[in-house]
């Protein structure tokens, strides 16, 4: 097997078997084996004389080879007394008491064995209401997160994987503006990720600015509106703040339910891939992109022949795994078995792309990965289609969605999980994201650091003669080349990573993802720490036009704690801020606006970044230029050292000016009060003209929003391991030693 040391350590700590004294008492091999040997055993389920040895080799090969590791639990449980093998689950909360400590009781025992929670709190009457049966009045559904919050921090999942949940509240829940503020503490409600379940109809009065409905779940009485522009701008302007809440589009997730007779879709797993009903569980999956490449002459190309097989074998295995699976609760062993749902998903597509030649962010890239995750979902159902035909479909297969069509054995096939863990044992990228570092500080000892360098970045460099000691060390403190001189520009445009990506590069690989994908997509869109609320509410209506069934998003620095940095240097205790430098291109728009003294010209100008300058000028003698030329330089400061548009618009509009104010009543063709309220007024007219432009759906060259990341932030450090930790796959995950927030 061709594992790094990081691989093997990640094994040892949290994988292979260990004796009462926490001795490992396995190898690495010996762990794929059992593996193999316990899910091969499913398929005397259906042929009492099938090779199951045979089975087993298979098995066996087709994760030492590396080609394809399925989740977590399935490595740390299959064949030892715990059993259980799924990575997620969804439970329902129902509204009493009793049906919430019931939950509570059985997402303590999830935890216990290793997987992953999701919840709806839609359904709890809301804060305020009358409880009959006491005479009391409820708490609402934020107050009982706090008690499953608390429930969590209790309990260590198995003792290898932390207590992690998902909580989801309908935007028609009269309490959701309390939900949506939640965790304006980072310290509060910490072991949930939270997400608002957007309907269509919400999004179409967003989109319009109306009003909307707030329905309460217990009496299905309207409760009140709100205005759903305002609601919306919420949620983005938390997320903004420090990346909760994210947002998944219920609906669109109900489309693609594939059993609506067994239920509506509430919730999803902690990192919002598994849309599931209540009791459900799901079996995951990564195939190594990295390894479905071959060479062909000089070049590397898909090897689609090799991927059809790998497809074939993993569906094979996760089906299987269904049947040997211990579950918690006899209703998600009802459930899971009624609709057999897996999700086979991928990891290394960045290393794919490096070996392919082709940069992350283009639309090489984007139409790549279209086309191969349509192969890998057909492919999939072929699969599905050919253990049908030997093991019968999966039970409510004629109620469902597919009941026209060839019997296939699972609901569902295809997911794109975060694979933290298991693409560290791979040695490659997680998922579906870029790179997120080139090079990056390791600790090894208390005071010793190494520098760990991506494997086809250290090939191409020691074969172009470039590797140096010395220039790793200094791209381990920027952790990505684009500044690096030394680095020549064919090799910065292969290697780029999460911080050189624009937003919309991120939200549109998503997309082409999610289109071929039957559950969801786990992807973070990374944002530098200066990028504006705008810019966010951007990604999340384009992530609604394209497709996508959720959106996280993580702004570098919004949240204490969780803040990667791939390079060494602290911040400097210098609090003074200093704007960026003048770009050399700029685009904008210039206005004659009529003022008391004349005719003003204003230009306001825009770069990747957002708007950068203000310019203005006299068309004739006179007047006070230089009070408006002051104005302006001023705005273009603030503007280049990071202030929110909005705030300077707001406080130059209004300003009076006698001058104007005595021409106002004698010249109709002077609409503004003032020099600094008619620089205002432009500036608004283009951050409005620009909003317009991105929410279309073909995507400008004006939308790209270029190297959002910045890579010199606090330096926040793995709890368990003291190296930087990275935000990916809708998580938080140490690259170095497997640790994750997710679980």
């Amino acid at each position: 097997m061709e594992l790094t040391q990081n691989a093997i350590k990640v094994l040892e700590k949290r994988y292979l078997a260990k004796d009462e004294n926490g001795s490992v008492i396995e190898t690495v091999d010996e762990m794929f084996r059992r593996v193999a040997r316990t899910i091969a055993k499913a398929d005397k389920l259906y042929d009492e004389n099938a090779s199951v040895e045979e089975t087993e080799e298979k098995f066996y090969n087709l994760m030492t080879s590396l080609r394809f590791i399925p989740n977590s639990p399935t490595l740390m449980n299959a064949g030892r007394p715990l059993g259980q093998l799924s990575a997620c689950f969804v439970l329902p909360v129902e509204d009493s008491m009793e049906g919430i400590f019931d939950s509570i009781k059985n997402a303590a025992l999830i935890h216990k064995s290793g997987g992953g929670t999701g919840f709806s709190f839609s359904r709890l009457r809301p804060k305020g209401s009358t409880v009959k049966t006491t005479g009391g009045v409820a708490s609402g559904p934020v107050s009982f997160m706090k008690v499953f919050n608390a429930a969590t921090e209790a309990v260590k999942q198995g003792g290898t994987r932390r207590g992690a949940n998902m909580a989801i509240l309908r935007v028609d829940h009269p309490d959701i503006m309390e939900f949506i503020k939640c965790k304006e503490d980072n310290k509060e409600i910490n072991n949930f990720n939270i997400s608002v379940a957007l309907t269509e109809k919400f999004m179409e009065a967003a989109i319009k600015g109306e009003d909307y409905e707030l329905i309460d779940p217990n009496t299905k009485t309207v409760k009140g509106k709100l205005n759903a522009k305002e609601v919306f701008d919420l949620i983005v302007k938390m997320a903004w703040t420090n990346g909760e809440p994210g947002i998944i589009f219920l609906d669109r997730m109900n489309e693609k339910n594939p059993t609506p007779n067994l239920g509506e879709i509430e919730s999803t797993n902690p990192c919002g891939e598994q849309p599931l009903l209540p009791y459900e569980s799901c079996n995951l999956g990564s195939i190594n992109l990295a390894k479905m490449v071959k060479k062909v002459g000089e070049k590397y190309e898909i090897d689609y022949e090799l991927l059809e097989k790998t497809i074939f074998d993993a569906v094979h295995f996760l089906d299987n795994v269904i049947d040997v699976n211990v579950y918690p609760l006899p209703e998600i062993e009802r459930m899971t078995k009624k609709t057999r749902k897996i999700g086979l998903g991928v990891m290394g597509f960045a290393d794919m792309l490096i070996l392919l030649g082709i940069p992350y962010n283009s639309e090489e890239a984007v139409d790549l990965a279209d086309n191969l995750m349509k192969f890998i979902n057909e492919k999939s159902k072929e699969a599905s289609e050919y253990l049908a035909r030997e093991r019968g479909p999966f039970p409510e297969f004629y109620n469902s969605i597919y009941k026209e069509g060839p019997p296939l054995r699972n609901a569902t096939t295809t997911t794109i999980a975060p694979t933290g863990t298991i693409s560290i044992i791979a040695g490659v990228s997680s998922g579906i994201e870029p790179l997120f570092a080139v090079a990056f500080w390791r600790n090894v000892l208390d005071n010793e650091k190494l520098v760990e360098v991506h494997y086809l970045f250290e090939k191409v460099m020691r074969e172009r003669g470039l590797y140096s000691k010395e220039l790793m060390d200094k791209i381990a403190e920027h952790g990505t080349i684009q500044e690096i001189e030394e680095i020549p520009l064919d090799i910065k445009r292969i290697f780029v990573t999460a911080h050189d990506i624009s937003p919309v590069y991120h939200i549109r690989m998503q997309a082409a993802f999610q289109k071929w994908t039957d559950n969801a997509v786990s992807k973070t869109v990374n944002f530098k720490k200066d990028a504006t609320i705008e810019d966010v509410k951007t990604v999340y209506l384009l992530a609604y036009k394209l497709g996508c069934k959720g959106v996280t998003i993580y702004r570098d620095g919004s949240r204490e704690g969780q803040v990667i940095n791939v390079g060494l240097k602290e911040k400097s205790d210098d609090s003074s801020t200093k704007p960026r430098v003048r770009p050399e291109v700029t685009m904008g728009i210039t206005e004659k606006v009529r003022i008391g003294c004349g005719n003003l010209y204003i230009t306001v100008n825009y770069d990747e970044n957002g708007i950068c300058e203000v310019f203005t000028n006299l068309g004739k003698a006179g007047g006070c230029p230089s009070q408006s030329e002051a104005t302006a330089r001023l705005v273009s400061i603030a503007l280049r050292s990071g202030m929110d548009v909005k705030e300077i618009i707001e406080q130059l509009k209004g300003i009076r000016c006698h001058s104007t104010l005595r021409q106002m009543a004698t010249n109709k063709d002077i609409k503004v009060l003032s020099c600094p309220d008619a620089i205002a007024k432009t500036i608004e007219k283009l951050v409005n003209l620009k909003e317009l432009e991105k929410i279309k759906e073909s995507i400008s060259a004006d939308m790209e929003i270029k190297n959002l990341i910045e890579t010199k932030e606090n330096k926040i450090l793995c709890p368990e391991c003291g190296n930087p930790i990275t935000h990916e796959g809708g998580c938080v995950i140490c690259p170095n030693c497997g640790y994750s927030k997710c679980g």
